[in-house]
């Protein structure tokens, strides 16, 4: 199984930005897990990121074509970008969601995702776990019907 992991704006700054909130670990801890978790359940991960919603929207729709499925943070565009929206029901691969805070014990412009209704599943407030658990959840929704 073919796995992109994409991170939008502002998780480039995980470990620096609200270490309260996001912890302490980077983007590169981050991304160094989840290939070694994808080894270990025969998935080839591979993370993207980016502050520019079009690079997003380019990740998604490229992914189509390459991958069997993506788990997305789509950062604050979680709750109104619409292109990101319209970009993940463009695809036929699943998506699922995930963000590393609880959004819901947030601010209130937090708790609404314009993007969750077109994925496969929102993991929300599991910190690093939450991408695993997605990869997981792609894994048996995929059912190892694609190569």
């Amino acid at each position: 199984m073919r796995v992109l992991v994409i991170n939008g704006p502002n998780l480039n700054r995980l470990g620096v930005r609200e270490p309260g909130v996001y912890g302490s670990n980077t983007l590169t801890d981050l991304e160094k897990d989840l290939l070694t978790f994808g080894e270990k359940f025969n998935s080839e991960v591979t993370c993207f990121q980016s502050n520019h919603e079009g690079d997003l929207i380019d990740a998604i729709h490229e992914a189509d074509e390459q991958y069997d499925g993506i788990v997305i943070n789509p950062g604050a565009f979680t709750h109104y970008s619409y292109a990101i929206r319209d970009a993940i029901a463009s695809i036929s691969v699943p998506v699922i969601e995930v963000h590393i805070s609880n959004v819901h014990a947030r601010e209130e412009f937090r708790h609404t995702s314009v993007t969750a209704p077109v994925t496969a599943g929102q993991i929300i407030g599991l910190g690093f776990k939450g991408y695993e658990l997605a990869i997981l959840a792609l894994k048996d929704k995929i059912g190892g019907s694609r190569t």
